[in-house]
């Protein structure tokens, strides 16, 4: 007995909007890792300035020697710039978003993941979001919302800090600073969150 006919008929190429489905994340992935790479990049820079060894680098960045060197090459070839500063108190738009992000994360680890602004901080550290106007607004918004949801188990140190990135944010600094603000977001992210670390 021959076998009856599929009523369904597979289509012979893909719709636009399922290829742009298909391929949304693996673009958001590439993007990312692309991102990553230039900030890495830039990283090296920064820590040449410190006076950092290639070999020092390499080992950090997870690098061969020779790529590290080819990326200290370059740096030499550009204008060289000071060492970058390492102080909280700055107050240009990339460090007070690199600050509110470090702070974010903390509260977010501190009250396990229950913080609003938890899914914020996971689509941010994987390039889902981007530091844009808005998304820092939404991120200041679900952060308010945490301290005021979460007043007890969180250490008063995190109320001081967000009070002074969300002064600094509302009026920030004109002043231009050398390094890309990729480099200053992520420092100063980390300083934040080693900072918050020590006061617990």
């Amino acid at each position: 007995m021959a076998r009856e006919k599929s009523t369904h008929q597979t289509p012979e190429t893909l719709t636009e909007q399922q290829a742009e489905r298909l391929l949304a994340g693996m673009n958001e992935v590439i993007r990312a890792g692309e991102e990553m790479r230039k900030l890495r990049a830039e990283m090296i820079k920064v820590f040449a300035g410190f006076g950092w060894t290639q070999e020092r680098i390499a080992q950090l960045t997870d690098m061969s020697q020779p790529a590290v060197s080819k990326q200290m090459a370059k740096r030499k070839a550009e204008d060289p710039q000071p060492p970058m500063r390492l102080s909280l108190d700055q107050y240009d738009a990339p460090w007070l978003e690199g600050r509110l992000w470090g702070l974010a994360e903390e509260i977010s680890e501190t009250v396990h993941e229950t913080a609003c602004c938890t899914r914020y901080v996971n689509a941010l550290a994987r390039g889902k979001k981007r530091f844009t106007p808005q998304n820092i607004d939404e991120l200041r918004r679900l952060v308010e919302e945490d301290l005021r949801l979460h007043r007890a188990e969180l250490p008063g140190s995190y109320r001081a800090a967000y009070d002074e990135i969300s002064r600094g944010l509302d009026i920030p600094s004109k002043v231009t600073p050398t390094a890309p603000a990729s480099v200053r977001r992520s420092i100063a992210h980390q300083i934040q969150r080693d900072l918050l670390q020590e006061d617990v």
